[in-house]
Order: structure tokens, then sequence, then C-alpha cells
């Protein structure tokens, strides 16, 4: 594991996540939680989705930071608005080093957004590494995503760590206001 601050989520930097580690096949117990994975990459979002979270799981990317179920489900839901369709082009599950803990998923994703649903070409395609971390009921407790697997700044990174941290909170906070009021009208109008 390498220490210095490049370091990504899973404790190892980039160019280790990117193409040194094996892919390796899905656990059994991690099935619900890959595919919740790819209906919320997908922006393909069902009433079951959120269910791998525990309740006040942590959600991290390099826009903003959500807390617990409700805060989440809020953001992929704005993100499912923003692009109405989104194509997993690469989803490898990674095998974890002896140094990352058993109870972490480490995953390389590309995903294709589109602001366009009937386009021929992506608006963007994002590469990332997912680290989750779960729990002993296979509930995940923190979900990060981190760009090209390139470490977020936060508030650890001195004082510029410490606005953008802020601001990601801010962000995090706006889309749950905006969006998280949206789901829960919506579900008052199904009842």
């Amino acid at each position: 594991m390498t220490t210095d601050s490049s370091c990504n989520a899973s404790g190892l930097n980039p160019e280790e996540t990117k193409g040194r580690l094996p892919e390796r096949r899905m656990h059994e117990h991690e099935a619900p939680i890959i595919v919740a994975l790819q209906e919320m990459y997908t922006c393909k979002l069902k009433d079951t989705t959120f269910d791998i979270y525990q309740e006040n799981a942590v959600f991290q990317d390099p826009i903003g930071i959500a807390h617990g179920v409700d805060s989440i489900r809020a953001q992929f839901t704005a993100l499912s608005k923003l692009f109405p369709r989104a194509d997993i082009t690469k989803f490898r599950i990674l095998e974890n080093p002896v140094n990352v803990p058993t109870n972490e998923i480490l995953i390389d994703q590309d995903v294709a957004y589109y602001r366009d649903p009937d386009a021929s070409a992506p608006t963007k395609t994002i590469n990332s590494l997912l680290t989750l971390t779960f729990n002993d009921h296979n509930k995940i407790t923190s979900h990060v995503e981190e760009w090209d697997h390139k470490k977020s700044i936060n508030g650890e990174d001195g004082f510029i760590g410490m606005i953008n941290e802020a601001r990601k909170k801010f962000t995090g906070k706006v889309i749950d206001t905006v969006v998280g009021k949206e789901n829960k009208t919506e579900e008052k109008q199904q009842t």
C-alpha cells in the first residue's frame, strides 16, 4: 500500500487501481450490491436500488457528499434527470491486494453519459474507481467514487481541501433539499 498523498480511497495510487489489479469474479453475497450499482450508474433507478445502503451510509464523489440513504437517493435521482441515458462500457470488479480490507469492493468502471438519450455519442464518458465499504450485513457504509481513480482533495489536504470539502457538502445538501423534496412529493402522490 502506498502512503503518499496521491492515494485514492482504496489506499492505493491510481496506477495500481487502473492497471495492475486483476479483475475477479463477483462473490455471491455481492450480487445485490452489483445489480443496484448498475441501476444507479445507468440512471435506471428502482424502488429497491438503495436497499444496499446502511441507513447512515455516506456517498462521496468529486461533486458532492451525501449523508444517509435519502440523500444518496437524491444524488442519483438528480444524475438521472441530468442524464436520461447512461451506459456502463466497462465494469471490472478488482481483486483486493492483501492490504485492502476484505469488507471493501473495488470497481473500475467507465460510464458514458448522454444528455440526449437518442444521441449516437455520449456527452461525457467518465472513468472512476468505486471503493465500497460494507458491514457484516452486506450493507454499504461508505461509497466513494473517484474520477480517473484520483483522490478528490478534502479537509485533510490543507486550506484548499477544506474549502473543497465544504463545497461538496453544500452541493450535496442543495441536491438533497431540491431533489429530496421532489422524491417525497412523488411518494405521497403514489399513495
